[in-house]
């Protein structure tokens, strides 16, 4: 697990207790560890920049480093020890590529003794900080090593892709050989600054199969808690503006999607919040721990390192929280569930971990005795999108635009057929009035026009009429959710409301009983007279 999840914590115990690995004493390392990079940085200075070439990677110097010193290494007090550099043109031009200067390398990790911190992982891992709070130094497995050597082509041309990105920056690889020990390290970029205190530190994997944290570490002053802590303590996940969401969700799948092609699986999310609201609190405590940041901000700041860089690049903001505390160190503005605001200091750790053979023989055990698809191993594709499918669903979420609430969900049935009903009726008034209109103007060339007047002058108050709007909209109002059946009192073909006749409507009741509509239809006298009237009585 990378060096920062600890958050800056200098490693627990008595200070005559010194930590050790592989029996060589951690003072050693450190020592031996900036001798060496002092050496061979300063080496490379003489060598003129050039493109790099594929053979670059493959490349290995090693220089002796006895401990009375010799015409070209210093005298030191360290066991005598052989220190190697893996791609050093390869790494020289990484680091250019981060705006990282040899000068500046060099006085970040030489000038003052490296600063050692605890490790709440199971690799045995040492961890180490420079004084500047600007990289990581991490011991490596040597199966890790030969995997990131055999990675930098395909990590050289992500990175000339893409700078901004949320994976690791290794700036060296290195070797010391002591006694037939070795000891393999890579200088990394540091994700959670120092200087900054995180009040929650989560290690996210996706998986729920044992990803909480132990008590031994929950009993630390800045315990780094996994999976199943997020979900109980950040159960409603975090909240972004929607184009700082966008970035991160971006970001996040193309990193995930450069890792499956590496065949890697098993890395983690390292999420440091940092809520502002109470680091206004802790002020006066925070003066005596941002020291060490005095002497970064004279420095060059190395590009693309901090979070909101590594998302969006320079020169983009989120929702202007950060405009609150000027000093934000390059975190994502971001809000809890109560509404805390916060900031988010987060990158990919532990890329090193290639889905090989024992990692198979891991994930098959574990599914036979678990469910397979919880477990942390699994193979590069599933791995990355349930990855992906964790952090989009239960860690980072988009703020969503204030809406009026919805009322609540029901069917309004009754103001639905008013409209479907006053539709009907003012269609089929319109088609009377048509059908009147048609009739009327071919009756004047009929020359039995005279006869059907003179034969309706007995019936002078029945005249062709259509509902008046009053009428339809009463009728339209009254029809309900109730059914609207009609009445077997009466054969179904003469329901209809045209006469079959003539064309016309027949005479329609509609009564209203217990809450249902009944129709009948009843054939009116001037219809069985041959007359071509119509008449629509509606009774309420």
């Amino acid at each position: 697990m990378s060096s920062a999840a600890e958050n800056g914590d200098a490693a627990p115990g008595k200070q005559n207790e010194e930590k050790t690995y592989k029996k060589t004493a951690s003072s050693a390392i450190k020592g031996a560890i900036q001798l060496g990079i002092g050496y061979t940085v300063g080496n490379l200075t003489s060598k003129p920049d050039r493109d790099v070439l594929m053979q670059d990677f493959y490349v290995v110097e090693s220089v002796f480093l006895p401990s009375e010193g010799s015409n070209l290494t210093p005298a030191h007090h360290y066991p005598d020890f052989r220190f190697k550099t893996y791609a050093p043109l390869a790494f020289r031009y990484f680091r250019e590529l981060f705006g990282i200067k040899p000068d500046d390398y060099l006085y970040s990790i030489c000038s003052e003794p490296l600063i050692e911190l605890s490790n709440p992982g199971a690799s045995g891992s040492l961890f180490f900080v420079t004084s500047d709070d600007e990289f990581i130094i991490k011991t490596v497995q040597h199966k890790e090593a030969e995997f990131l050597q055999k990675l930098l082509p395909g990590y050289y041309m992500n990175l000339n892709q893409n700078p901004r990105t949320l994976l690791p920056k290794f700036y060296g690889l290195y070797c010391m050989q002591s006694g037939g020990i070795n000891i393999r390290i890579v200088v990394m970029n540091n994700v959670l600054p120092r200087s900054m205190r995180m009040h929650f530190t989560y290690d996210l994997k996706g998986s729920t199969y044992k990803r909480r944290a132990s008590r031994k570490e929950r009993e630390k002053s800045n315990p780094t808690f996994k999976d199943l802590d997020f979900l109980q303590d950040m159960h409603e996940g975090l909240y972004f503006d929607t184009e700082t969401y966008n970035a991160l969700m971006k970001t996040l799948q193309r990193d995930c999607r450069v890792l499956e092609s590496f065949k890697i699986m098993d890395y983690s999310l390292l999420l440091g919040i940092h809520i502002l609201d109470h680091s206004l609190k802790e002020k006066e405590e925070d003066i005596s721990q941002n020291v060490p940041d005095a002497k970064r901000s004279g420095m060059q700041k190395v590009l693309y390192s901090t979070a909101m860089e590594s998302i969006q690049g320079p020169g983009k903001s989120g929702d202007g929280i950060i405009t609150e505390n000027p000093d934000t160190m390059g975190g994502i503005p971001a809000k809890s569930h109560k509404g805390e605001k916060l900031l988010l200091f987060m990158g990919i750790i532990d890329i090193l971990q290639s889905y090989r053979l024992m990692k198979k023989l891991e994930h098959s055990w574990k599914a036979l005795v678990y469910d397979g698809d919880t477990v942390s191993v699994h193979r590069p594709s599933f791995y990355a999108d349930r990855f992906l499918k964790f952090m989009n669903s239960r860690v980072f979420k988009k703020i969503q635009a204030l809406k009026a609430s919805p009322s609540k969900k029901r069917c309004n049935s009754i103001a639905a057929l008013k409209a479907t009903s006053q539709e009907i009726v003012s269609s089929i008034s319109q088609e009377w009035k048509d059908e009147k209109r048609h009739l009327l103007t071919e009756g004047q060339s009929f020359s039995s026009l005279d006869e059907e007047a003179l034969g309706s002058r007995h019936r002078p108050d029945l005249v062709p009429s259509t509902p008046s709007l009053f009428e339809a909209t009463s009728l339209a109002t009254t029809i309900s959710s109730s059914s609207l059946y009609v009445s077997e009192h009466y054969p179904r073909d003469r329901t209809t409301l045209y006469s079959s006749s003539k064309g016309l409507p027949s005479s329609s009741t509609f009564t209203l009983e217990e809450g249902t509509i009944y129709l009948a239809s009843e054939p009116n006298a001037l219809e069985m007279q041959d007359d071509n009237a119509s008449v629509l009585d509606v009774y309420l």
